[in-house]
Formats: C-alpha cells, sequence, structure tokens
C-alpha cells in the first residue's frame, strides 16, 4: 500500500509545504429578497362544504404518533405473515373501523382530535 499526503497529492515541493494552503474563494450568496405577503383579500372564502371537502384529499397525511401496544399473539402473527407493512396494515383496518365507527353515529363531529 502506498501512502500519499495531501502535499503530494497537490504536487507541493518541501519549500512550499510549509506555507498554509488557502481556502478557495467561495462567493457569498446574494441575500433573499424579502417575500410580501399574498393579497387574498379578492379571493372567495370557503364555504363550510368546501371546507369539508378539503379535509381529507388525495394528498392528505395525518400525523403519526409513536405508541406501544399489546397485540394478541395470533393477531400479530397473521399481520406479519402477510409479509412486510404489517404496522401500515394494521393501521389501515384500525382506521377502516374508525370510520366505520364514525359513520355510523351520526352528529359526532369528524375532527382530528388527538389525545
Amino acid at each position: 500500500m502506498v501512502r500519499r499526503t495531501l502535499d503530494d497529492l497537490l504536487g507541493r515541493t518541501k519549500s512550499q509545504q510549509k506555507e498554509p494552503v488557502a481556502p478557495a474563494a467561495v462567493p457569498a450568496a446574494p441575500a433573499p429578497a424579502p417575500e410580501e405577503p399574498a393579497d387574498t383579500g379578492d379571493s372567495p372564502k370557503l364555504t363550510e362544504a368546501q371546507a369539508a371537502e378539503t379535509a381529507q384529499e388525495e394528498f392528505y397525511r395525518p400525523i403519526k404518533r409513536q405508541i406501544t401496544v399489546r397485540i394478541d399473539a395470533d393477531v400479530l402473527a397473521w399481520l406479519k405473515s402477510q409479509g412486510k407493512g404489517y404496522q401500515s396494515r394494521m393501521n389501515a383496518i384500525l382506521r377502516e373501523a374508525m370510520l366505520n365507527a364514525k359513520a355510523a353515529t351520526p352528529g359526532k363531529p369528524r375532527g382530528g382530535g388527538r389525545s
């Protein structure tokens, strides 16, 4: 194995090695222009129906929380036997049950409340 120093790689002579290497000059980035808030004065306001429709659109991504939960061993084995992503499948099953329960009890608000 051959060892090389930085001086070897830079092709510096013994006399040049005693001089410090100056860092390359990097031009400073220009300061960003301050952003002005968007003028929304002429935008129509959303109705409650429109706001409700936008609650869970295609790109809706709920906040995930890490928890510890005890699951029956046979249920966990069944989830894992279906391959990778058993936690996502468990979440999908629980979400479907939650949405079905909410649909069965009208009058309850469908909020994203966290406990």
